[in-house]
């Protein structure tokens, strides 16, 4: 399976770092324009909408059109774990619904003094087989300026 890892230090500490990520205004705010994001529907374990944290069970419907091109692609994430300890935190999403057959994204916070490293990293699978397969190292391109630009964005608005 084809991991995409980025990592960044933030000086904030990770109670401040943790708990922007926590929450879904975190994943708008993070989100390059040029992706078009809509959140659309968030709700919870128990059906209930707009939860002020993301914990495991909350289901986030949103669509996105990469620089305004094309269909929208509707995305369904679902928060599968949540867990802190001291001095780290990380919660797991995974697309149930969306244009990769699979997709795994953990995000990760360890405390370093007052400063926070954070760490996504990402497990999927290309549409289209063998050939998603063939070209999935690849994919860190279309990667690469998101999770830049969100590691960039953390530091801007936490710093």
């Amino acid at each position: 399976m084809p991991v995409y890892e980025r990592e960044t230090r933030v000086r904030a500490p990770l109670d401040a770092v943790w708990s922007f990520h926590s929450r879904i205004t975190g994943l708008e705010a993070l989100t390059p324009d040029w992706m078009h994001l809509r959140v659309e529907h968030v709700v919870d374990a128990d059906g209930n909408p707009d939860p002020d944290v993301l914990e495991p069970g909350t289901q986030i419907r949103m669509s996105i059109q990469p620089l305004g091109v094309g269909p929208r692609q509707r995305w369904v994430s679902r928060i599968v774990e949540r867990k802190e300890t001291p001095g780290a935190a990380r919660f797991v999403d995974v697309m149930d619904q969306g244009p990769f057959p699979r997709w795994r994204h953990a995000h990760r916070f360890f405390a370093d003094g007052d400063e926070t490293i954070v760490n996504d990293r990402v497990e999927y699978e290309l549409p289209l087989g063998p050939l998603g397969r063939t070209v999935a190292p690849l994919a860190r391109i279309g990667f690469e300026p998101m999770f830049r630009y969100r590691h960039r964005r953390t530091r801007d608005l936490l710093e």
